[in-house]
């Protein structure tokens, strides 16, 4: 496999997706349980925002990414469809119906993402913290946090932190060299920084890129090696797909062969658990990621 000469950007139009890449949803997303309980409680999810290839196959399983402090980022990453510019203030009564939403689903393993809030002095840390609490408080799910890189305030992550979710992740995307085209206002050695720090406060922690910006094989391999130095445990991997023509381009479709390939390099890393696909995104099949993860029943047993 030579992945080291980047693709020349591919047409994207739908008829030109490779066959692993064509999603077939078979029924209406209006209809499933989960959308009417997410209008019901005035709540976000990422699943919808970002476009997310699998959301009918977690919709039907009645499980979501809840997406909090509401859906406009402050950032401009030209990979993601979440909205940007100015904020609303936050939700006080948002972590409560998320626990709400948590409970009525019967979700075991609870994924609660944000938007970027640079407009807020602790980038929206208390508020994820209460979120988790709340859904602690109420119910018995696992929680999984994926924040923003909070500007770099480890303060503000220890807030995070304290309020003891069982995995704490947060995305580098894509290889530093790219940063500047990708996510123009985040720093790819600050969100290092982040992670270290999470995992020297003890707490098991995941991050993913995606592939097809334009990155080669070297540069995801030095990537995974910079996340396992700074204690990453968990390690995800897999195809960026454009949601708009005004996205950033997809410069290549990795195939399945060459994600397994790319897989068992990473794995030769010493991350606990990686997992490499097409469709792989970095809260699908969340619970997996953690039940493998050494330590898990020792974590079981503290909750």
């Amino acid at each position: 496999m030579n992945t080291d000469k980047p693709a020349e950007p591919i047409n994207r139009r739908a008829g030109h997706r490779p066959d692993w890449l064509k999603i077939r949803v078979p029924g209406n997303l209006e209809q499933l349980p989960v959308s009417h309980l997410m209008k019901d409680l005035a709540l976000n999810t990422v699943c919808q925002e970002a476009r997310c290839p699998n959301i009918f196959e977690c919709w039907s399983a009645g499980t979501a990414t809840f997406m909090i402090l509401g859906e406009i980022c402050t950032r401009r990453c030209t990979f993601c469809a979440v909205g940007k510019g100015k904020p609303l203030l936050a939700d006080p009564g948002e972590p409560a119906r998320v626990a709400e939403a948590v409970e009525r689903m019967g979700v075991k393993h609870c994924v609660i993402t944000m938007v970027n809030r640079d407009d807020m002095p602790d980038g929206g840390a208390e508020h994820v913290a209460q979120t988790v609490r709340a859904v602690r408080e109420r119910t018995g799910a696992a929680v999984e946090v994926l924040i923003s890189d909070l500007e770099g305030n480890r303060d503000a992550l220890r807030i995070v932190c304290e309020s003891q979710p069982e995995v704490l992740a947060h995305n580098v995307e894509t290889v530093p060299r790219l940063y500047p085209a990708v996510r123009p206002v985040a720093k790819y050695k600050r969100s290092l920084e982040l992670l270290r720090w999470a995992a020297e406060e003890g707490m098991l922690t995941k991050s993913s890129i995606m592939l097809g910006l334009g990155e080669t094989e070297e540069e995801i391999l030095g990537t995974a090696r910079d996340l396992r130095e700074a204690g990453v445990g968990i390690f995800t991997m897999g195809q960026y797909l454009a949601p708009t023509g005004n996205h950033h381009p997809v410069r290549r479709y990795y195939t399945p062969e060459e994600f397994v390939g790319l897989g068992n390099q990473a794995r030769e890393l010493g991350f606990q658990h990686v997992e490499s696909a097409p469709l792989v995104r970095s809260s699908y099949m969340a619970h997996r990621a953690v039940q493998s993860a050494p330590g898990h029943a020792a974590r079981e047993l503290r909750r």
